[in-house]
């Protein structure tokens, strides 16, 4: 009897050991699955938000956390947009064509031509989940834009990239802007380079044809600046620093006699434009000046060159065509 007992608790002290050795197998395996999980690893049952609240001069707005179908009004916020990947359905245009570097871009984007009050059915029609323009252009319309999609009003900006990035702050794509910013600015430094071996100190003129005058651009106004100041070409010396432009007479135009002329037809396709533009070739005043007899005038297109100064895309493609005619030209 006496050895039946203690076999019976031979075995259940056995059996207590193996239990107390299993429950602290577990308990380490546990503590090391705890020790080496990272939360990043667990996939999240969060579904993304839908729309998201972004801060515009008329306060808190909310809009889709990423818009489709985006206006941006005036006539160069498309191409802010389109320079952060977002390609508008339907803009403000001036021209009846797109600039050469949109028109494959924005082949299925609706034109709706400019106005002082602009095409609200046009708008209304393309259904569209997010309106962004500058205050300056639309703060009169902003009550029936917001009838139609949430509306975004954006600051009036001394510089483009500052437009740039508060069009970035919207949609979320600050990183983009400062890539865009940053990819131009290279360019820019590379392209001053090759010119200022190309044309050193020789003096450039950038001229507009206008339908009733001629307009010289200084380095202090966005478009002359560019040719100036970013690109480094030598303005002439006795145009006045005060004046940001000057409308001139084709008669004037030997008071200033540059080496070089870089000459931008405002509306290539308006008729009053184009008489005013072959009155300029064929006049002797013109044909006297040096830039002229030296075949040194590089005449430009005014949709490409539009937004020159205001917008990366104008001023990337006309970097490229500013190298373009000074190396042939040499």
């Amino acid at each position: 009897m006496k050895r039946n007992v203690r076999l019976l608790m031979g075995l259940m002290l056995i059996l207590l050991v193996l239990i107390s050795t299993a429950c602290a197998a577990a308990k380490t395996e546990t503590n090391n699955t705890n020790a080496t999980a990272e939360p990043s690893s667990q996939p999240s049952t969060e579904a993304p938000a839908a729309e998201r609240v972004v801060n515009s001069l008329k306060g808190d707005i909310t809009i889709p956390a990423d818009p489709k179908r985006v206006i941006g009004l005036s006539v160069v916020y498309p191409e802010f947009l389109y320079a952060l990947g977002v390609t508008p359905v339907a803009v403000q245009n001036y021209h009846d064509e797109f600039p050469s570097y949109l028109e494959e871009a924005f082949k299925d984007t609706l034109k709706m031509g400019i106005a002082k009050v602009p095409n609200f059915e046009a708008i209304l029609a393309q259904e569209p989940d997010l309106i962004i323009a500058p205050t300056w252009w639309s703060d009169k319309d902003y009550d029936q834009l917001s009838k139609i999609a949430p509306t975004i009003l954006l600051p009036e900006r001394d510089n483009w990239k500052d437009e740039l990035r508060d069009i970035a702050a919207v949609l979320g794509k600050e990183t983009v802007a400062e890539k865009v910013i940053t990819d131009l600015q290279t360019k820019e430094t590379e392209a001053k380079q090759k010119l200022d071996t190309l044309v050193g100190d020789e003096t450039v003129m950038y001229v507009m044809v206008m339908d009733k005058e001629l307009v010289i651009y200084g380095e202090t106004i966005d478009r002359g600046s560019f040719i100036h100041k970013q690109l480094g070409l030598t303005p002439v010396e006795n145009f006045p620093q005060t004046e940001l432009s000057l409308s001139i007479s084709l008669e004037k135009l030997p008071e200033y006699n540059p080496d070089h002329i870089i000459l931008q037809l405002n509306n290539e396709f308006d008729d009053a434009i184009q008489s005013r533009y072959q009155e300029l070739l064929n006049s002797t005043i013109w044909k006297s000046m040096t830039a002229v007899k030296n075949n040194h005038v590089y005449t430009m297109a005014g949709k490409e060159w539009f937004n020159l100064g205001m917008s990366p895309l104008a001023d990337n493609y006309a970097i490229d065509e500013v190298l373009r005619v000074f190396e042939n030209n040499k």
